[in-house]
């Protein structure tokens, strides 16, 4: 039996699997987004998104909430990341599994958790008070801050990881070589490890705006009715109204905006490091 032959048997059942349970239903809901109400082809579904100042406004605030959470995530894991790359195996076992133990409880529960201290009767709102520090509650929920908190704490694991993957292959001599020659320690981390550890950060940020576009379940409970994302209305169309070609059609341009963006983006970060690279 040939090599070709045995890998393609070896693949062949996962490749049915995932031909049955994910392209071809993708598919169909293709062809099923092309349709009116007859179920004749039809771009009425998508025409109505662009002409539709609603769908615009609903797109618009799902990337703005989802770059939110990017540099939230950012900011907060870089550090956590940095602190993994310089200590020791124990403690970066330990650290590891403290920030992957959240993910073995239920999304549903973690955001009940964080409706319970951001409510207007919540943790938070209740220190302040009684603190003085202000004399109504603050607004935390139901609002693009409470999704961005919501995703934060979802998949601020993928940037932490990402980033100090790219920090464990620097080799620390390059750090001494630099603190030789004389660069201070701002200098040294702007100039050696901030643009080695650049692909973790770009597969980071790739995938928590990713996860971040196409997020539902803490959008719809911490955004509460008022503020609605792409993936919400999508869901709304097909299970409340049964607008199903709508819904279809909603879902497939979330997917085409989250491409083209993350595209883009990929494109140009690599474009810049290309161009540093050649006037170096």
């Amino acid at each position: 039996m040939s090599k070709r032959l045995s890998v393609t048997l070896l693949t062949a059942p996962a490749m049915i699997l995932l031909l049955g349970v994910f392209i071809l239903p993708m598919l169909m809901m293709l062809m099923l987004s092309f349709q009116d109400e007859n179920q004749a082809f039809s771009l009425h579904n998508y025409s109505l998104f662009v002409q539709d100042p609603y769908y615009l406004e609903i797109l618009w605030r799902t990337i703005r909430v989802s770059l939110w959470t990017v540099l939230a995530s950012l900011l907060l894991g870089f550090p956590v990341a940095m602190y993994m790359a310089q200590a020791t195996g124990k403690m970066r076992g330990i650290v590891t599994m403290l920030i992957l133990a959240p993910h073995l409880i239920s999304v549903v529960i973690r955001n009940f958790g964080w409706v319970v201290v951001l409510g207007e009767k919540g943790w938070i709102n209740e220190t302040l008070i009684s603190l003085g520090l202000i004399d109504q509650p603050l607004r935390l929920l139901y609002n693009e801050l409470g999704i961005v908190i919501g995703l934060t704490d979802s998949f601020i694991a993928y940037m932490v990881l990402a980033i100090a993957t790219s920090l464990y292959a620097i080799d620390p001599s390059l750090n001494k070589a630099a603190s030789i020659l004389g660069a201070s320690r701002m200098r040294t981390f702007f100039s050696v490890t901030l643009p080695l550890c650049l692909p973790g950060i770009i597969a980071g940020t790739t995938l928590v705006f990713s996860l971040s576009m196409s997020a539902f379940v803490t959008p719809a409970l911490m955004g509460g009715t008022s503020v609605k994302v792409l993936p919400v209305i999508a869901y709304e169309q097909i299970m409340a109204t049964l607008n199903w070609p709508l819904g279809a059609a909603l879902a497939f341009l979330l997917l085409g905006s989250t491409i083209l963006l993350v595209t883009l983006y990929t494109k140009l970060i690599e474009t810049k490091r290309y161009k540093e690279v050649f006037a170096s």
